[in-house]
């Protein structure tokens, strides 16, 4: 592909770096063994890593590049003649490929999920060939990010790094913007509203507007007052609506948005625990066990009935969708068929919708309530469903069809509490773990990752679809849930606190992994908006996406996330391309299936540059792209020459 014409900046010349050339050289090698731990991790998980990097790893080391994956080898075809829309599944969206069962039996060993062939196998400790973490590997690997991570001279060299790609954006925009937007404006009928964007972070129990909810509430209170919903405990009697609302003295004349006290407000600034009573509708649980769970008295119809609302007003804008979490708890064997059951049960489907499973860090309650004794039955309830119906789809059928349209998994609770100790070697193992204590945040992702890789290797072999991992990083607590994340996840959600620490905020650009910031809900939680690192993360080339975590607690209108989109634009004076650019940014970074990016990004989407730009769905001018390419080429030339000049040096 011949070079584009644009403006450039040039710097060149010894010293380009600012530190000595030794220095350099013992900096860029830290780097280097840094992404080249990301880049083992995220092949044993089947996750992306991108190939440019991947490229300039191999230089270093004088390997011949892995082949290239088929799908970018792929011909380039006219924009015209692959279609724009994919292809709707809602006539039989639960339609699914049933493969034969494989006997074969599951053991859960140090936390780990092992598969076995056969009984004589087990006897002699031999399991199926598939990759099982070891602990103490990990942990040397998190130690040597860690000391990379708090090294002054690392600190010092990457903060001038990033402070540079911050000023080359800014000189970029001076330069091109008006050329960035003539290209857009000789795109026929593709604008900013019309270009797919994925709602990448946004949790499904409150994934609609409080007006929303108050309307619907009142709707079935208006339709359904005599249908009885909720089964009351200590009057052993099931109650009708209008006799909950009796019980709460409340009357639908009586109901609005503010005595439905759902949105988050100055009282939940560094205050989780109050945030989280946000979640009960007019401060009551019972509410919010009728409106907003699964399992419940009427078998989770309402909250269906809510989120198909929801859905219709995606299909409705056409270009919106979203990822919406829900929670697996692990504290039964039976929750993943009771969830698959209630998602088949109310036909809750949308092309414009995807599903992460949201595990909560919350051990410590539910070892306090007696549902399970020990942290190993707790992985063990979250995954050996998944393994069973891996290896025989007909042993839980909802769930083989439920989970086509789960994407990966994410890990949430609030990250600024306390951890009682560190995850070391000494760390009991998981089913040792019967403290009522809560395990340490590396502790909860390594088991759920080293799960997840076993999974995914087996569904790989048994022609099914794999899972990423996308934990909540970096909203509170200590920076060092970053560095964990940065081995393990395939992208995060939040990821504010990488403004603290410029090595980690360097290793996530040059590994090019996704953050979806969600700065309104920051705004309410632990960040104000002026303060957020969004618009320097975003100049400096991170790849980000913006994202609206609760609409419910956090937003006013029908489209939170247009609402997300437009006030960063005007708070930090976004110009169309940068928001054309971050929507392209949510669709690669989304568990969207390959086939539909390609008909959403062009089927060229997974090369590098420019090449893997089609303007004509995105809408982002190749001048944007080429740029974000070129610097980031730039980058890894200056720390991979670097140890090459070393190497050069050591065999004259």
């Amino acid at each position: 592909m011949s070079e584009l014409d644009f403006q450039r900046v040039s710097i060149s010349g010894e010293g380009i770096s600012g530190i000595p050339q030794q220095c350099l050289q013992d900096v860029s090698s830290s780097l280097v063994q840094a992404l080249l731990l990301r880049e083992k991790y995220c092949k044993l998980a089947m996750h992306s890593f991108p190939s440019t990097t991947a490229k300039y790893l191999c230089q270093v080391d004088d390997q011949s590049p892995e082949p290239t994956d088929p799908i970018m080898l792929k011909t380039t075809e006219e924009a015209s003649s692959h279609p724009i829309h994919a292809p709707s599944n809602r006539e039989n969206p639960f339609e699914c490929e049933w493969q034969e069962p494989v006997d074969c039996i599951f053991k859960m060993e140090g936390g780990l999920i092992k598969v076995y062939d056969s009984e004589e196998n087990v006897d002699k400790g031999q399991w199926m060939d598939l990759p099982y973490l070891d602990r103490e590997t990990f942990l040397a690997d998190h130690k040597l990010i860690h000391s990379t991570v708090t090294n002054e001279f690392i600190k010092s060299f990457t903060s001038r790094r990033l402070t540079c790609l911050q000023s080359r954006f800014t000189l970029h925009k001076m330069l091109n913007e008006v050329q960035e937007l003539e290209s857009q404006k000789s795109v026929p009928h593709r604008d900013f509203y019309n270009v797919r964007k994925v709602d990448t972070h946004v949790h499904i129990a409150c994934g609609m507007s409080q007006k929303h909810l108050l309307r619907f509430i009142k709707r079935k209170l208006k339709t359904e007052k005599d249908v009885q919903v909720y089964y009351d405990k200590a009057k052993k009697k099931a109650l009708t609506l209008s006799e909950v609302f009796e019980s709460l003295n409340l009357t639908p004349y009586d109901l609005n948005v503010d005595t439905l006290d759902v949105h988050a407000d100055s009282q939940t600034f560094h205050r989780f625990d109050q945030f989280n009573i946000k979640f009960n509708p007019v401060g009551e649980s019972k509410l919010r066990e009728i409106f907003i769970k699964t399992n419940n008295f009427i078998e989770g119809r309402y909250f269906a009935e809510i989120i198909k609302e929801v859905a219709s007003d995606l299909e409705e804008s056409k270009y919106q969708n979203a990822e919406y979490r829900i929670s697996i708890y692990g504290r039964r064997r039976d929750e993943w068929d009771r969830l698959a059951k209630w998602g088949l049960r109310n036909k809750v489907y949308s092309d414009n919708v995807r599903w992460l499973i949201q595990v909560p860090r919350i051990y410590q309650i539910h070892h306090a309530n007696k549902f399970i004794s020990n942290f190993g039955e707790m992985l063990e309830n979250l995954f050996l469903p998944l393994f069973e119906v891996t290896m025989d789809p007909k042993s839980h059928p909802e769930l083989h069809q439920f989970l086509k349209y789960v994407s990966g998994f994410d890990s949430v609770d609030d990250e600024s509490k306390p951890e009682g100790q560190a995850f070391t070697k000494d760390t009991p193992e998981p089913t040792a773990w019967t403290s009522s204590e809560n395990p340490p945040y590396s502790y909860y992702l390594f088991y759920m990752y080293a799960n997840i890789v076993i999974l995914n290797n087996l569904r790989r072999k048994r022609g099914m679809h794999t899972f990423l991992f996308r934990p909540h990083s970096g909203e509170a607590g200590a920076v060092h849930h970053l560095v964990t994340a940065f081995l393990l996840a395939e992208n995060i959600s939040h990821g504010i606190l990488l403004k603290r620490s410029p090595v980690l905020q360097y290793l996530f650009y040059l590994a090019q992994i996704g953050i979806a910031i969600s700065p309104l809900a920051n705004n309410c939680l632990f960040l104000s908006y002026p303060r957020n690192p969004f618009p320097d993360f975003f100049a400096r080339g991170l790849k980000l996406s913006l994202s609206t975590d609760g609409p419910l607690q956090f937003h006013f209108t029908k489209e939170p996330l247009m609402e997300e989109y437009s006030i960063a634009a005007q708070v930090w004076k976004l110009t169309r391309c940068d928001m054309c650019e971050l929507a392209r940014n949510s669709v690669i970074m989304s568990g969207y299936e390959e086939e539909v990016k390609e008909h959403w990004l062009g089927l060229n989407w997974r090369k590098d540059g420019p090449a893997g730009n089609d303007i004509l769905r995105t809408n982002v001018p190749d001048i944007r792209v080429a740029f974000r390419y070129e610097t980031l080429c730039q980058e890894l030339q200056i720390i991979t020459n670097a140890i090459k000049i070393s190497d050069d040096a050591l065999k004259t």
